[in-house]
């Protein structure tokens, strides 16, 4: 069993900002792979399915950003999980919008939500990171990632999502690099 977390702030008014942008993953991915009802569960929106073999948890926190860490760990304590169980979708202002890479492990470069789960359980967890890119100053990040996406936008949001969710068996079976080169080569159609 995985446990697979998007990032993102509960509420309507945050629904397309890009730091919302793990959640809309996890959506994408329950929608195309038909997983369960969402149940609230671990102080968040829980769904159960497969994504080929692995039986997928995904989880949506409720707790805002910066504490969801408390989430994730009621979860993985719950079903008795290890890290290695663990793939959290999250914004990254260091990658180009809409590209998208595997880590394992790491710091959490000021994310909040990172920062909070690293917290509440270690580094030691696989991030797939969603490129938003960077708005150019320091001084500008906190409204640009605050920020919903621009109209110019949906389409290449749309096209990543759905490439997330088309590829995801990759992700699911651990092949890391042949989810991110299809996924990419996706993208470029």
């Amino acid at each position: 069993m995985q446990l697979w977390v998007g990032l993102g702030n509960p509420g309507p008014q945050y629904a397309m900002h890009r730091h919302n942008v793990g959640f809309m993953a996890v959506d994408t991915i329950a929608e195309v792979h038909s997983f369960g009802p969402v149940q609230k569960k671990f102080q968040g929106w829980l769904q159960k399915g497969r994504i080929g073999l692995e039986k997928i948890l995904l989880l949506k926190p409720a707790t805002f950003m910066n504490e969801s860490g408390r989430a994730v760990g009621e979860a993985m304590r719950f079903y008795k999980l290890d890290l290695s169980a663990l793939t959290v979708f999250h914004d990254e202002l260091d990658l180009a919008p809409f590209k998208v890479k595997v880590k394992q492990g790491g710091g959490h470069a000021g994310h909040n939500g990172l920062r909070s789960i690293t917290q509440h359980l270690g580094p030691d967890f696989r991030r797939v990171r969603l490129g938003i890119g960077h708005p150019g100053h320091k001084d500008r990040v906190t409204g640009y990632v605050l920020g919903n996406f621009a109209k110019t936008e949906m389409d290449p949001l749309a096209d990543m999502l759905g490439a997330i969710a088309g590829e995801a068996d990759y992700l699911a079976a651990g092949d890391d690099t042949r989810f991110m080169n299809d996924v990419a080569l996706r993208q470029q159609d």
